[in-house]
């Protein structure tokens, strides 16, 4: 057993052996485009301390008080096999504060880590309901990587930035600029959902399971009506399916949301499964939480562009091909305008092999006139 404090003692917990991560940093996980904005608040020295100052504003406390009151808080006398699983996540994680968590009554199936003090994880009764031990396992994992990642601290943040953004909206052009900015907090919130799904697979050591979790999230508790690989091939279909109207489609469909969709989420982390990176962090290389100081912004943005750059050349989505073929073509005729620049600055005509001058109007070489005697080229 990976040290569950007691996780043995209940039959439902699987007590195969998992790998421990000790002192990782979550940047061993994180997808390049999470990464590269937590790296940047990171540095900015202070700036989370000041928000967790200014926490007694924010509606956290009520919202404390509400899944205390309202709630099932996880414990050692209550869904104990929740609370092993919850401590075993944190021991392979070597996160060193155990997190409050709490079961809260509500069909949907769903969980958050939210908070600036400290993160607190909710499930729902939904999601308890519908999953199993392996499954239910990647899940917390999955929270658990939101709280080792700060994720908690700075969605609370952004959400109260964007906040105060909408109450200045009346400002000339102040709905674009806040349009703006939730659009790319929804897209870093889609990035980091896709990280702590890395950090759920870390914990469960189990790919399968993190599939079933997905397609129950999707298609509810009917398992043995769904299948792993035909769920992975709707995400294959989704990727380069239909013509540049069903790409807009997918852009409108997808900035509302705060999570990728689920076929997608499936595929990025089988992916990544089967990365270089992973096995490396599965053999014990991978990137220390004393090292974070050191952590360059330069080279995280780097790397985040390059996701993106190599996302939209490797896509077979009809628009992100149309988007990579204007930018190859864009790229020739910049170098074909260069070379034509430097023919003409680069200190006259340029010598052909039989030492005339490479001209296309007839024009001679001993510089007579063309062109009706002007001198000069057409």
């Amino acid at each position: 057993m990976t040290g569950n404090n007691g996780g043995d003692q209940h039959g439902g917990v699987p007590s195969r052996q998992r790998k421990r991560f000790p002192g990782i940093s979550s940047r061993a996980y994180e997808h390049p485009a999470d990464r590269s904005a937590l790296v940047a608040l990171r540095k900015l020295s202070g700036f989370d301390t000041v928000f967790k100052t200014l926490s007694g504003l924010l509606p956290e406390r009520s919202l404390r008080l509400l899944f205390l009151s309202d709630s099932v808080r996880v414990s050692d006398a209550q869904f104990i096999h929740l609370n092993d699983m919850l401590r075993d996540a944190c021991y392979i994680l070597d996160l060193e504060k155990v997190p409050p968590m709490y079961v809260t009554q509500d069909p949907v199936p769903n969980a958050m880590c939210v908070g600036l003090d400290e993160p607190v994880i909710v499930l729902t009764t939904g999601l308890v309901e519908l999953l199993d031990e392996e499954e239910m396992r990647a899940v917390i994992g999955h929270e658990v990587g939101h709280a080792l990642s700060g994720h908690a601290v700075y969605r609370t943040v952004l959400f109260f930035l964007t906040s105060v953004a909408l109450k200045v909206a009346w400002i000339p052009l102040g709905n674009v600029a806040v349009m703006a900015l939730v659009t790319a907090l929804r897209e870093w919130f889609r990035k980091s959902e896709l990280s702590a799904d890395r950090a759920g697979l870390l914990v469960g050591q189990d790919l399968r399971a993190s599939m079933r979790g997905l397609m129950k999230i999707a298609g509810g508790n009917h398992l043995h009506e769904m299948n792993v690989d035909a769920f992975l091939a709707q995400a294959e279909e989704y990727e380069k399916g239909g013509d540049l109207r069903d790409s807009v489609l997918k852009i409108l469909n997808v900035l509302p949301r705060s999570h990728p969709f689920t076929t997608v989420r499936a595929a990025e982390l089988k992916k990544w499964s089967e990365s270089r990176d992973f096995q490396r962090l599965m053999d014990g290389h991978y990137p220390k939480r004393s090292e974070d100081g050191d952590a360059s912004v330069r080279d995280s943005f780097r790397e985040s562009a390059g996701h993106y750059a190599q996302t939209v050349k490797d896509s077979r989505d009809p628009l992100f091909k149309l988007v990579g073929d204007i930018a190859g073509g864009a790229g020739d005729l910049a170098g074909d305008l260069g070379g034509k620049l430097r023919t003409v600055f680069g200190g006259g005509d340029r010598k052909d092999s039989g030492g005339g001058t490479d001209r296309g109007d007839g024009g001679k070489a001993d510089g007579g006139k063309a062109d009706g005697g002007s001198g000069k080229d057409a």
